[in-house]
């Protein structure tokens, strides 16, 4: 086992490695601050618009997935960055691949939400 702090100064210093890790895609990463931005605005509103806990935790839920998906993405591309700047395949394919991931976490919360929105106003509204 590795030695290392533990209870609750091992606690305090995880939320200090997750701040840097925030503060690093905030000031690196413009998609990151993007879908931040995004997600601000569109967490309120799901906790309005959602109907019951399921609802409301899948129209939130996706925000942070997306959010999720964009961090680790950006932590690939800071690896491959750092191992060297010459081209290599799979140096390439890691960064296509979290890219693609990314990508298809934003497709999922899109088609949460115009799933949930369709069915809240335009099947409501011919009912």
């Amino acid at each position: 086992m590795k030695p290392g702090k533990t209870g609750l100064c091992r606690i305090i210093d995880a939320t200090k490695y997750s701040c840097k890790g925030f503060s690093f895609a905030w000031k690196h990463e413009a998609a990151f601050r993007q879908e931040l931005i995004l997600s601000l605005i569109l967490i309120p509103l799901g906790l309005w618009l959602g109907d019951g806990a399921t609802e409301k935790a899948l129209l939130i839920g996706v925000c942070f997935i997306t959010l999720m998906v964009e961090i680790l993405n950006t932590s690939i591309e800071a690896v491959v960055d750092r191992v060297g700047n010459e081209y290599h395949e799979l140096a390439g394919s890691a960064k296509d691949l979290g890219s693609a991931a990314v990508f298809i976490s934003l497709v999922m919360t899109a088609t949460v939400w115009s799933l949930i929105l369709y069915e809240k106003f335009f099947l409501h509204a011919i009912n």
